[in-house]
């Protein structure tokens, strides 16, 4: 039987900035990255010849939302749900049930569905009736296909449904090996692409682009989500060209920065030294951020980085104390993080980096030196999460021997501190937050650092949203 073309609608659930950082500081933390997965998932089906549509919550409403699925009248739904938004997913499946019936099949897939398999069938009843338990490229196509030609999805690699109104575990898909295989995301469905923009001071031009090259992590971080928990497929790498010719493609689309989101740009050296010669060399006029861990850059490679168009690299510093580096498996050193931040500064990068509380058994003292080693450290821009025990990670798998998790799936942002180890109580890591976005941004060399380096309407603008931000926090307020 030949299978049919159907239209597909991919979706992520209604959510506010309100629903990850405080009311107060959200214009000043809010990002709105371009979801590559779900842009990676819409390309393959219309490479198979079906009809999509992307609908992204971040900018509709759930009514909104509703109305344009009644309008297409899709056979397929796609929902995209992270922890924090699963509750939401459920009541828009719910409501696209009440809408379409049984003419109309619905999937969730995302870090949550992929993490909590079956339970989210068990969850959300009826209204939904498959998970994608893994990379939902290929998986979301053969589901597609399947149902096209009326077949079961039983034997559909990957994939958790109901069949005779039993739950079958299907084997799991295996990864991607070769990413080159895959189309480029379809940056076409998202509309305006200025909507899509990171937090204020974390980008030099717009439209922003999201690009990654690279799939999968071979380090052993206990709070890290990843597709592979024994690491044992490693990293699977794009070729240089395929890298290329995505770059090439996203400035003809109008692009001028990109930000490449692998979990480590430069995990193979030669191979982020070559990208970024070939983007010199080919004269590409984009500006572009990059993550690295600071045991795998030199200033050779981050000199490499700034001629070709970087302005800004971030480094997952994580602590100030060496003891909880190695508790949360980081692999690196504070030697290492000083002398990756200060060979970035020193050929003109600009650096930011990230450090969490809560870790298992960290202090609250500990907590005050990691403050004092971002201080000391001056990065350019600094975050301060909450470590958070996200499903599928070795922190949530193996809770009962760090701490304790809060049972409110909303509390799973980095804001939330969802988890207390031991050592240390709640109040105690929002204390730290508020203490350390204080300490860092409060002090009038950073101020008037960053009151020198204002040259455009948009440095003045990002610098008074982060000056009410700063304000309101001073306030002793919960950042």
């Amino acid at each position: 039987m030949t299978a049919i073309k159907m239209k597909c609608a991919l979706v992520i659930p209604a959510w506010v900035p309100e629903d990850i950082f405080s009311s107060k500081t959200a214009s000043s933390q809010i990002n709105y990255w371009q979801p590559l997965g779900t842009l990676y998932v819409a390309a393959v089906l219309q490479q198979a010849g079906h009809e999509v549509i992307f609908l992204n919550g971040a900018f509709m409403t759930h009514e909104k939302i509703l109305g344009e699925l009644n309008k297409f009248g899709p056979a397929f739904v796609g929902l995209y749900s992270t922890t924090f938004g699963w509750n939401k997913a459920k009541q828009t499946a719910a409501d696209i049930r009440a809408m379409f019936g049984s003419t109309v099949f619905i999937c969730a897939g995302g870090p949550y569905p992929i993490a909590a398999g079956e339970h989210c069938l068990e969850d959300a009843g009826d209204c939904i009736d498959a998970v994608v338990t893994g990379e939902g490229e290929f998986t979301t196509r053969e589901i597609v296909e399947r149902l096209g030609r009326g077949s079961s999805l039983d034997g559909v690699q990957g994939v958790i449904c109901r069949e005779g109104g039993k739950v079958v575990i299907n084997p799991p898909r295996p990864l991607i090996t070769d990413l080159d295989t895959l189309p480029f995301p379809a940056r076409e469905l998202l509309g305006d692409a200025n909507l899509y923009i990171p937090p204020p001071a974390t980008y030099r031009r717009k439209p922003v682009a999201v690009l990654i090259t690279s799939r999968g992590c071979n380090r052993q971080c206990i709070y890290c989500f990843q597709l592979d928990k024994t690491r044992k497929s490693g990293i699977r790498y794009r070729g240089v060209e395929s890298v290329l010719q995505e770059i090439s493609q996203c400035l003809k689309q109008g692009y001028r920065e990109i930000k490449f989101i692998d979990d480590t740009f430069a995990a193979d050296y030669d191979r982020a030294m070559s990208i970024a010669q070939e983007i010199r060399k080919r004269k590409l006029d984009f500006t572009w951020f990059a993550s690295a861990c600071v045991n795998q850059v030199d200033k050779p490679l981050l000199q490499a980085f700034k001629d070709a168009g970087c302005w800004a690299v971030l480094f997952g510093a994580e602590s100030g104390v060496q003891k909880n580096l190695d508790a949360i498996r980081k692999g690196t050193t504070l030697q290492q993080i000083r002398a990756a931040v200060k060979a970035a500064k020193e050929v003109g990068l600009k650096v930011s980096t990230p450090f969490m509380f809560g870790i298992p058994g960290e202090t609250f003292d500990e907590g005050l030196q990691t403050i004092d080693f971002a201080v000391d450290l001056d990065p350019d821009m600094a975050n301060f999460h909450a470590i958070t025990p996200f499903p599928g990670t070795h922190l949530y798998d193996n809770l009962e021997k760090y701490g304790a998790m809060s049972g409110e799936l909303t509390d799973f942002t980095y804001q939330g501190a969802a988890f207390i180890p031991y050592s240390m109580t709640r109040e105690e890591i929002l204390k730290l937050r508020r203490i350390a976005f204080k300490r860092f941004y409060g002090r009038p060399s950073f101020i008037f650092r960053k009151f020198l380096e204002l040259r455009t309407p948009h440095d003045f603008a990002v610098a008074l949203k982060s000056i009410r931000s700063l304000f309101w926090l001073l306030r002793k307020h919960q950042p």
